[in-house]
């Protein structure tokens, strides 16, 4: 049987696992003994270790035909230092054929709301961004030299049932009027788990897919669709010149960023098929099950 080793066990990692234990024997890295148990539940052969502790990752070398990457990069710094370690952990024993990455679409910085393909130049204008380009690149070179096939997967908001700003929208927290509103992308978890498992079937080698549904929204668009579905009020709106004294800076470096992703190129390389194809069908199914 073939294996995969996955590499950050979050949210999307735990629904990408029932996908993959059906084909293949699953092991995932994990720095916290306490998660054991749950993964083992799922079929699931956890091994520890910590991406910022190289010398832990020793018994990761050569277990594995691929490798699903979904971990973060460390949260200060321009670089990746979690992939670096990775890498060289793979690198000292038999090597995986294939890896896929799980980046972000922030790679690209504020496109003035155009539409972008998976060729458009990386433009990234903060250290988080800058980071995932960092990572990208590793696994690039490091794929080319040593002819493992690498996919990149360029991920924009993920949203759920349970992954909903819900929060946000009851403190109310403004949004920017429409006609300064930036456009955002999204992505249901599960479908991303999905495309995950697509991209390991079928990705090509050293290939950037774009993750993202069909929706076409503006932020607070976003914002207005989770509120009437739940019969919250709407957040109020501000202009951006007023944006910027009231929201935090996270907040403010997400909606100055204004792009939408093209998905032509997943959909017909990966032969996905969107389950969620907008924000509007999982709200539908939410309230209407």
């Amino acid at each position: 049987m073939r294996s995969v080793l996955v590499i950050g066990c979050g949210d999307v990692a735990l629904r990408t696992i029932p996908l993959l234990t059906r084909h293949y024997r699953v092991y995932a890295l994990v720095r916290n003994p306490s998660y054991f148990a749950k993964l083992r539940a799922l079929g699931v052969m956890p091994i520890l270790g910590d991406l910022d502790n190289r010398a832990s990752l020793k018994r990761i070398a050569g277990l594995a035909d691929a490798v699903l990457h979904f971990a973060p990069p460390p949260n200060s710094g321009v670089h990746d230092t979690r992939t670096r370690n990775l890498l060289s952990a793979l690198s000292q024993g038999a090597l995986p054929r294939r890896m896929i990455y799980i980046s972000t679409s922030g790679v690209y910085g504020d496109c003035g709301g155009a539409w972008i393909s998976e060729t458009h130049p990386l433009n990234a204008t903060n250290p988080r961004a800058q980071r995932r380009v960092d990572a990208e690149q590793q696994i690039r070179d490091w794929a080319r030299r040593n002819r493992v096939n690498a996919s990149i997967l360029r991920v924009p908001g993920i949203y759920a049932a349970d992954r909903l700003p819900l929060s946000r929208i009851q403190q109310g927290t403004p949004g920017i009027v429409a006609g300064e509103d930036s456009y955002t992308n999204h992505i249901h978890a599960d479908d991303l788990a999905r495309i995950s498992v697509a991209a390991l079937q079928h990705g090509k080698a050293c290939r950037v897919y774009h993750a993202s549904d069909d929706s076409h929204l503006k932020m607070g668009e976003y914002f207005d669709l989770v509120a009437d579905a739940y019969r919250m009020p709407r957040v109020p709106r501000v202009s951006r010149e007023e944006a910027q004294r009231v929201l935090s800076p996270m907040l403010l470096s997400f909606m100055n960023e204004s792009r939408r992703l093209t998905n032509r190129r997943m959909k017909r390389e990966l032969k996905v098929k969107l389950r969620y194809p907008t924000v509007t069908d999982t709200l539908a199914e939410i309230h209407n099950p």
